[in-house]
């Protein structure tokens, strides 16, 4: 038989699980995920009405936290999240309805939009609580008013080295994350964005704490990193804000 002439084989399946470190030998696996989406506006000078508009609004109710930007006295931020993006967009009614409503007192701010999913190493020992539990304790735990959100992009070239190099670059970033986690200074959430983001950035992250201060003393100190020295293309724009008011929807 001409070998020509044969059927290209079907490709395998595709597994687009999360996947987390194995338990007792079996690989632990997920189809869970959040979405965080932070929209951002500004020339607002009654933000009280704004907050009273979404807690009395007919749509479905978010689970969202409202920030006043530090960097704009009339500007602020809201931070949704839900298990998929058409869950985002229905959240979205309430804010498309305040710029409806009052497109003449406040402007919208596409360019600080960042979205992104969580998403999983591989070597997580409780799958369940990376993809779900820990970023929504984070960004909801009362004794963290204070958030910086930026996206970033790394160089080409970290994709071209090989997994052990690539695992002993972000080792070092972690331990960073994880020595001020422990000491009370901040907690992350870590958010995938690729293909997501407008501006082709590859991550998102939000550090959440409460004081501002070690927050901005964390990305100095990750600035001195491997990865941020050698492979980090790009940072930013960065969000600051403080919590002035959260919503967590129950149904």
């Amino acid at each position: 038989m001409n070998t020509s002439q044969q059927k290209p084989s079907r490709p395998e399946p595709l597994d687009l699980r999360e996947v987390g470190a194995p338990i007792d030998d079996k690989p632990q696996v997920s189809d869970k995920r959040l979405f965080f989406q932070l929209h951002v506006f500004s020339d607002c000078y009654h933000p009280d009405v704004f907050i009273d508009h979404i807690q009395k609004s007919n749509y479905s109710p978010p689970t969202a936290v409202f920030y006043d930007d530090l960097n704009d006295p009339t500007g602020f931020g809201v931070l949704l999240n839900a298990p998929d993006p058409a869950s985002l967009l229905d959240q979205s009614l309430v804010l498309r309805d305040i710029q409806r409503r009052f497109h003449q007192e406040i402007s919208y701010r596409p360019e600080m939009t960042m979205i992104g999913r969580t998403y999983s190493s591989g070597r997580v020992p409780n799958l369940d609580e990376w993809l779900i539990s820990k970023p929504i304790r984070n960004v909801f735990n009362p004794e963290f008013p204070w958030a910086i959100w930026y996206p970033l992009r790394r160089k080409p070239e970290f994709y071209q080295l090989e997994q052990r190099e690539r695992s002993r670059i972000l080792g070092e970033h972690a331990m960073l994350g994880r020595s001020y986690a422990a000491g009370g200074y901040a907690s992350d959430i870590r958010l995938a964005c690729f293909g997501l983001d407008t501006n082709d950035n590859e991550f998102l992250i939000g550090l959440v704490g409460p004081e501002l201060y070690p927050l901005s003393r964390l990305i100095q100190d990750m600035r001195q990193t491997e990865q941020t020295t050698k492979y980090i293309e790009s940072l930013g724009p960065f969000f600051i804000g403080k919590v002035r008011k959260r919503w967590v929807n129950d149904s």
